[in-house]
């Protein structure tokens, strides 16, 4: 159990007035307000009666989807005393919170949890738990609806300011997803390795000008720089510390079916690929080379003819389509790549953008996240084997689902296809050659 201080604080600018145990105290004396909310922990038993899951869930979610705030569990709102919790207790109200976040509130939350104590009113030290929400970059739902936090209450989101927040952080915005400022992210995790090598002139600008003019950083509400989405996709080492979806699971199967769970012998090869989206592309891309077949055949006039499975040009560009056309803001989605011994499938989470459909895709392009795509069309291409094709990750112009089609056509004589599903999740099917079909 610590005491709580200001050095080493996390807490946003709309939080410096909690900064230090005194001014904590100040805030409680004053009351609730449209940062904070305090709460008595009421047990029956070694249960926790109240606050309930869902009431807590209620209470987090209105701060997420306001400008974020503070539960503080053992505070008496009414008489704004520190009451505190028993600390053999502090396991079970921990229990409720996480529980809360995770089963009660959709998309969940991860808020900073911390235990500390401060005085009551005879001057006591008592244990509490300080709960502190970040404005979110998702629209969350708890048990009592769409809530937000005005003033000391929470209430319901009328229908039409719903509407614009839904708009506000999701693909529809005029600001894309890709170029929102993180919440509660630093620039820290940006490495200059990384993000200058989408510097095009070598200029002296100073480091937030030359990541804003690559969408890779932006200022928030408050003024304060964060990262960007693509920023932390392309210029951290560890960008799932900020938004954990962002990687690609990849599992390859002896057969031509996913059989029950439990029989794990069948999966003959899987792995998670994190990290900056370019070396997910690659990773992903030798995760294929590595389990899929080849086939060796004889020339008539001497040598060997080597037929692989797939076409790794179609494969490079259909994950690298994935990755960067997919939508960030669905939380909890990745991208998914199942091999199995007849065909390679990859699902791109979020519905195809401007009205596209599947039969035009190869007709037409349009690019949901437009800074992602312009920052991995200067990446530079770091796989010898692609080079040949292209200096950089992304090719601009469009050619990338023709190339899929075409080289799966040629290869194998099958055509690779498109299909969405659930309206939610794009699905690439591209059948695999087979070797006994040739001379």
């Amino acid at each position: 159990m610590k005491h709580f201080h200001g050095a080493g604080s996390v807490w946003e600018r709309r939080f410096e007035m909690l900064a230090t145990r005194s001014e904590l105290l100040e805030k409680i004396r004053l009351g609730e307000d449209s940062f904070l909310e305090m709460k008595e922990v009421k047990f029956a038993g070694g249960k926790v009666r109240g606050p309930t899951q869902d009431g807590v869930a209620n209470e987090l979610a209105a701060f997420a989807n306001s400008a974020g705030g503070v539960l503080l569990l053992g505070v008496e709102d009414t008489s704004r005393t520190v009451i505190g919790i028993e600390l053999d207790k502090l396991d079970a109200v921990e229990t409720v919170l996480r529980e809360a976040c995770e089963q009660s509130i959709k998309p969940p939350l991860a808020p900073i949890i911390e235990r500390l104590t401060l005085p009551d009113a005879g001057g006591i030290e008592q244990p509490v738990i300080r709960v502190e929400v970040k404005r979110s970059l998702f629209v969350h739902q708890s048990p009592g609806g769409y809530l937000q936090r005005v003033g000391s209450s929470r209430r319901p989101i009328p229908p039409d300011q719903l509407a614009r927040l839904f708009q506000q952080r999701s693909q529809s915005r005029l600001i894309r997803f890709d170029e929102m400022p993180v919440p509660g992210a630093t620039l820290e995790p940006l490495c200059e390795d990384l993000w200058r090598r989408f510097v095009v002139s070598e200029g002296a600008a100073p480091r937030e000008v030359a990541l804003r003019k690559l969408a890779m950083a932006a200022q928030d509400d408050d003024g304060a720089w964060r990262p960007t989405v693509a920023g932390l996709l392309l210029g951290s080492e560890r960008p799932q510390e900020f938004l954990p979806s962002a990687y690609i699971q990849a599992v390859a199967y002896q057969g031509t079916t996913v059989v029950p769970q439990g029989e794990s012998a069948y999966q003959i090869d899987a792995s998670d690929m994190t990290g900056p989206l370019d070396r997910q592309i690659h990773a992903a891309c030798a995760f294929v080379r590595k389990n899929m077949q080849v086939a060796a055949f004889k020339q008539q006039h001497g040598g060997r003819v080597d037929m692989p499975q797939f076409s790794m040009r179609a494969v490079f560009e259909a994950i690298t389509n994935a990755v960067a056309h997919r939508d960030y803001s669905i939380h909890g989605a990745k991208v998914r790549l199942r091999l199995f011994a007849d065909r390679l499938e990859i699902y791109s989470p979020g519905m195809l953008p401007n009205t596209m459909d599947t039969e035009s895709l190869v007709e037409r392009q349009s690019a949901r996240n437009e800074a992602l795509a312009s920052l991995l069309a200067r990446c530079p291409m770091e796989d010898s084997s692609f080079a040949p094709y292209r200096n950089f990750i992304m090719d601009r112009r469009g050619e990338g689902v023709p190339i899929i089609l075409r080289e799966t056509l040629e290869l194998g004589g099958k055509p690779a296809h498109y299909r969405m599903i659930d309206q939610s999740e794009l699905l690439l099917v591209i059948p695999a050659a087979n070797p006994e079909a040739q001379p």
